[in-house]
């Protein structure tokens, strides 16, 4: 099969233009936080299947994919021909093309929020406290609130002391009850600088009365202070009354219509899903814990918070119509709408919605495609065969992170993009046994394997989830690696052993962002 090939100019014409273009970085994350061009959106191609109906609604849009030689671009793109995309291409000459033609290369993840960030405080002039200063305020005892905007997860694994969780979206809504005192003084902080900025600025736009400031750095300036962190923390926002969530949504309309943010009916919504000349992404921006309660159908849980500072993983097709929901309040729409709109996303927020519009309930469903037809086994047998039979192996296709957390006794980890060389190190066996979070993964894997190998190829029916729920043991941790973890780009904020030089270097980039921004050109980025 031939596949066309576009070049830079393409690339750049379209993003210009403000027109529809998913560009996919189909490598894994780390090569692609390496370096890649600002909007090429990492798709890897280990999990085109899983992710591909999702990120990529309309089976028509322009799609572009990228590597940096390996190949995998093109493999990409004859699994995307393959789930019905009419529209693909190759990008001539990869990362190292890109750069030829005097394109700019970007550093780390989520670059396009992080640059956008660094820009709000270079033209807004965020207000910031240093480590120090909001030290001396804990530890004078003064009149403050700590606010930290990341997810719950990274918050409960390092926080500033006397830190409570709110995460980014929630922040005009949950800070005028944690803060009744208009005296009281707000301190925001991530992990390092984007969401603290967006989240200062988030409460300064929306007219919050007290004094508030960005920590400088986050927990990383912290760190590199020599000041302790908290850790294991599980501090939370909490209900607010009727009044207070009314006027939060005076304020969060108000922000919104400043930055020119649309509005949406459920009637409009439903013509939105089965167009085929638009893409449409419909978010759900409230917590997970709402949204499994009730919501919209066809809307996906996205909190607010992250989709400003991850907007790229979950809206690859760089001008595509983003449509957000908050049934409660709409604070959590109104908000991350305003942001969306300063990155010049076609940003829509749903207005009218009633209680009785939220007729789905649980977590999302990812789209798939059909499942490819696999030998199944049960957990039962599987446990039994690797306590009995030296001749069968487990091999687990999760990211990195979760096999570290808990894989099957004795399973290998590997990369599905990275299959032929994992096989070399797997011990040869007669049997192989293939697992992963979620499921799916494996089954898709399972016809490659085959064809690398003579041995018995299996599928464990349910995957990890199904050991766990047999009452299974896992075993934790980084053993019998048969790939690289490739798929995960340790973030220097990450975990609570880091280097202070990686930090260091880690603010250094970020600061130097506004002036790549300039330089690339393609952005539309513009500061309420």
């Amino acid at each position: 099969m031939s596949i066309p090939t576009k070049h830079y100019a393409f690339i750049r014409n379209k993003l210009l233009n403000e027109e529809e273009i998913a560009f996919l970085d189909v490598r894994e994350e780390d090569p692609h936080a390496q370096e890649h061009p600002l909007f090429a959106a990492n798709v890897p191609l280990s999990r085109i299947e899983i992710d591909a109906y999702a990120k990529l609604p309309r089976k028509n849009v322009p799609i572009v994919t990228l590597d940096d030689g390996e190949g995998d671009a093109t493999l990409a793109a004859q699994r995307l021909i393959a789930l019905g995309y009419t529209d693909v291409s190759v990008f001539e000459g990869g990362v190292q093309g890109w750069k030829v033609a005097g394109g700019e290369l970007f550093r780390d993840v989520n670059v396009p929020s992080k640059s956008f960030g660094e820009l709000v405080e270079s033209k807004r002039h965020t207000p910031s406290l240093s480590a120090q200063e909001v030290k001396k305020l804990l530890d004078d005892q003064e009149d403050v609130v700590v606010v930290d905007v990341r997810r719950f997860d990274e918050y409960n694994t390092m926080s500033i002391p006397s830190g409570i969780s709110v995460p980014g979206a929630e922040l005009v809504l949950r800070v005028p009850e944690l803060a009744p005192n208009p005296k009281t003084k707000i301190i925001v902080n991530c992990a390092g600088r984007t969401r603290s900025i967006i989240g200062t600025q988030s409460l300064i736009n929306a007219g919050i009365p007290n004094e508030v400031n960005a920590l400088r750095n986050g927990t990383i300036g912290w760190t590199l202070a020599g000041q302790e962190l908290d850790k294991g923390q599980s501090r939370k926002f909490k209900e607010v009354s009727e009044s207070t969530a009314s006027e939060a949504s005076d304020r969060a309309r108000s922000v919104a219509d400043r930055a020119n943010v649309k509005r949406a009916s459920l009637a409009e919504i439903e013509k939105w899903k089965s167009q085929t000349e638009r893409t449409t992404y419909f978010f759900d921006t409230r917590t997970p814990e709402e949204y499994e309660a009730g919501h919209l159908p066809g809307f996906r849980s996205v909190p607010g918070g992250q989709l400003v500072q991850e907007t790229e993983m979950v809206a690859p097709v760089r001008g595509a119509r983003i449509v957000l929901a908050d049934p409660s309040s709409s604070v959590r729409a109104n908000m991350p709408a305003s942001w969306l709109a300063q990155m010049a996303w076609d940003v829509y927020v749903v207005d009218g919605i009633q209680s009785s519009d939220l007729t789905e309930k649980g977590i999302w469903k990812t789209p798939l495609p059909s499942l490819p037809q696999v030998q199944f086994v049960d957990a039962a047998t599987v446990s039994q065969w690797l306590k009995s039979d030296s001749n069968t192996i487990a091999v687990d296709f999760s990211t990195h992170a979760n096999y570290v957390k808990g894989h099957i006794p004795g399973s290998w980890y590997a990369l599905r993009s990275q299959l032929a060389d994992a096989i070399k190190q797997i011990p040869q066996v007669d049997r192989y046994v293939l697992t992963s979070t979620p499921t799916e993964l494996s089954i898709f894997v399972a016809q490659e394997f085959q064809s690398l190998t003579k041995a018995e190829v299996l599928v464990l029916e349910g995957g990890n989830a199904a050991w766990t729920a047999a009452g299974l043991v896992l075993e934790k941790g980084p053993s019998h690696l048969a790939s690289p973890p490739l798929d995960r780009y340790k973030r220097p904020y990450e975990g609570t052993s880091v280097d202070p030089a990686a930090m260091q270097a880690y603010l250094d980039w970020e600061f130097g962002l506004v002036e790549q921004l300039g330089k690339d050109g393609t952005h539309h980025f513009w500061v309420l």
